[in-house]
């Protein structure tokens, strides 16, 4: 039987500004920034941090309409959510479907580094919010 997941690919955390948050990762916590990139698809800007065996992946909004931008708005900075890494997402969505979880998106979208990503909605999820990120190589973010 296939594994369903394969690891915690990385946990999301909503901020204001990755510039001024930035330090207290690299300069405080001496962790690695791996890059800095735009995913137009969510309306976000993103850092990668190595901490070593999980990436942690700052999300700033580009814009006043994205969920990253009425997240913070409305509960602050802090984990947006974790992302499970996985081999076949369309499988595990239509599994997922088939157990009664509801889908955000019941189709990938391109996600950061050309991930395809689909995120499960909190309701179904006992309101902690999971994404499945299917990459090439799903044994690290990059």
């Amino acid at each position: 039987m296939e594994k369903v997941i394969n690891n915690v690919d990385h946990i999301g955390i909503a901020v204001k500004s990755i510039d001024a948050c930035l330090p207290f990762y690299t300069e405080t916590l001496g962790l690695k920034l791996v890059g800095i990139e735009e995913v137009p698809s969510e309306q976000v800007k993103v850092a990668f941090i190595d901490t070593g065996n999980v990436m942690l992946e700052l999300l700033e909004s580009t814009n006043f309409e994205s969920a990253i931008y009425k997240f913070v708005e409305k509960r602050g900075e802090g984990i947006h959510h974790i992302a499970l890494g996985v081999n076949s997402i369309e499988s595990r969505i239509q599994e997922l479907k088939d157990k009664g979880v509801q889908m955000i998106h019941d189709n990938p979208k391109e996600g950061a580094h050309h991930a395809r990503v689909a995120f499960m909605h909190p309701r179904s999820t006992h309101h902690v919010l999971f994404e499945m990120c299917q990459r090439e190589v799903v044994s690290k973010v990059l």
